[in-house]
Parts: C-alpha cells; structure tokens; sequence
C-alpha cells in the first residue's frame, strides 16, 4: 500500500517523504521529480513556458503516470488540483495531508519563483493557501498538524497513524 504526502508548497513533503520511505521500508517518489525528468525541464521553467495550465497538465499526467504499490509519495503543492490525479494516487494508499500553518509556510517561502509554485497571475501566496486548503481536506485520510514539531517527530506521528489507518481498512 502506498503513503501519498500532500500539502501546501514548503510543508515537507519531499523531506519527511524520504525518512518516512526509510523507516516504513517503502521506496519514494517525488511527483515534482517525476515532471522534471518527463519535461527535461525545471518546474519554474515548465510554468514559464507553458503557464499554470499548461504546468497543471503537465502535473496531471505525471500523477497519472505513478504506478506503484509499496512507495511514499510526495505529491507537488498543486496535485490537488487535478482531480483525476487525486482519485488514482488515493486509489493505490493512504493520503496524508502535512498541515503546517500560514504563518510556517510564508516563512519557508523565500523563491516562490524558483520552487516552481503555481500562481495564477494576480494570485498572492495567501490567496493560493486559502484555495488549496479545502482541497487537501478533502483528499486526506489522515492529517497530521506540523506546527511545533521537528521533521523526525513528524515522521514518527505520521508512520503511527498510517499504521493504525491501514489496521483499520484492511
């Protein structure tokens, strides 16, 4: 069964992804990746050329395009996006949603630009939080609150609780 991280831009999910890979003996994907080596292209140069629906295209297919059945997989800030993307990772695990708060997140932010984060034009970083937030709520079957935690503390809270979330659907 596969682990999906989701969450907002800066939340961790690359990082607690790869520990958590490590300590529940699956292998990782990294979504954000995974676009990268199919476009032969950073993530802010896809956004740049093709713009947030073309990238969001992009991303969709490379959801889509996951296929495993032992992995953590850290989902881009955007993934939420894609409905059809959702629907096929959940399909395949548990999704988690790393919940950090605004405040965390605009600190962590410091090259929107350079991360590669979807805005649309005119869109600020809190209108994009407030947007996504639902989205990720909806798609989560555990959700775990990083504010105050270090990343090992993270990983440890989220492998107990997709322990117990897969004891209980199997």
């Amino acid at each position: 069964m596969n682990v999906i991280l989701i969450g907002l831009p800066a939340s961790g999910k690359s990082t607690v992804g790869v520990i958590l890979a490590k300590v529940t003996g699956r292998s990782f994907i990294d979504t954000d990746l995974v676009i990268q080596s199919r476009e032969g292209a950073l993530l802010s140069e896809i956004i740049a050329a093709r713009g947030t629906v073309g990238f969001l295209s992009c991303e969709e297919q490379a959801l889509l395009s996951v296929s495993s059945d032992n992995a953590v997989i850290a989902t881009g800030g955007s993934a939420v996006y894609s409905a059809r993307g959702m629907e096929h990772l959940k399909s395949s695990g548990t999704v988690v949603y790393l919940r950090a708060s605004e405040r965390a997140i605009l600190d962590r932010l410091n090259d929107i630009e350079g991360r590669g984060v979807v805005l649309r034009d005119g869109q600020t970083t809190e209108d994009m939080i407030s947007e996504r937030l639902p989205l990720y709520e909806r798609y989560a079957d555990i959700i775990i609150d990083e504010d105050g935690m270090t990343v090992e503390q993270t990983v440890r809270q989220a492998a107990a609780r997709i322990k117990e979330h897969e004891r209980q659907t199997i």
